[in-house]
């Protein structure tokens, strides 16, 4: 990828900013157009938006092909999405395609589908102080990030969080009731990376926030697929490697 810029679809189901209430006041345009303006001043991205309302649900094999990470976030249409949209996604992740999990996407079924769970959790929406600690201090997703940052009002995730155990924990929350949570993980499926962050309720501006934007562009960069990624069609090898 350094030859050319990282091809980023930020995708959204759109649906609470439609209707009227938080989410409209606070992303007009839609939760993408947020995440997407925190993702544009980088040079090295070329940044397009996607909706559950556009041809194909917003990911076509043309649209997939063109993306290098994916960014998606879902809540109250996870169901909407089709299955055989899910087995697009999946499938380019596992070629190399990057996918950034954000917040309530962790009910997905392309989440689901990628860690073979139930990606339950516990919640609570009172508006609560978040503070996200740094538990791997040089990675490339924690990029000028301090040992932690606050959201002072945010919807509660809390432990357990059924998921696979995370090849590396990037972030954990400690939350004002006492919860803690792991909020920011890593996997890998076949070829491609997954990046699950946690932050982002619709009712609360969060994607304005400059820290959660510099998250969620430290893993773009992260999950971009590189050059000598693993094929995952290797073929029949009739001769060993001697001959």
């Amino acid at each position: 990828m350094a030859d050319a810029k990282i091809r980023v679809t930020v995708w959204n189901e759109f649906r609470h900013e439609k209707k009227a209430g938080k989410p409209a006041e606070i992303y007009p345009q839609g939760i993408h157009e947020a995440i997407a303006a925190g993702l544009r001043p980088d040079a090295a991205l070329s940044v397009r938006t996607a909706t559950l309302d556009d041809p194909d649900q917003g990911v076509s094999e043309k649209t997939l092909a063109e993306t290098d990470v994916l960014t998606w976030w879902g809540h109250t249409a996870h169901k909407d999405v089709k299955d055989e949209t899910v087995a697009r996604v999946q499938k380019r992740v596992l070629e190399g395609m990057g996918l950034i999990v954000l917040h309530s996407g962790h009910y997905s079924k392309i989440f689901k589908a990628l860690m073979g769970t139930s990606c339950s959790l516990k919640w609570r929406d009172i508006g609560e102080r978040e503070i996200f600690w740094v538990c791997k201090p040089g990675h490339r997703i924690a990029k000028d990030i301090d040992d932690h940052f606050v959201i002072e009002k945010e919807e509660m995730y809390g432990e357990h969080f059924d998921i696979p155990e995370p090849e590396e924990t990037i972030f954990i929350s400690s939350f004002a009731g006492g919860e803690v949570f792991r909020s920011g993980c890593t996997w890998k499926r076949g070829a491609g990376k997954i990046f699950y962050f946690r932050p982002g309720h619709e009712t609360y501006p969060i994607y304005f926030d400059e820290r959660v934007r510099t998250v969620i562009r430290n893993a773009v960069h992260w999950a971009a697929p590189v050059a000598n990624a693993p094929k995952q069609d290797y073929g029949n090898r009739k001769d060993g490697w001697w001959k």
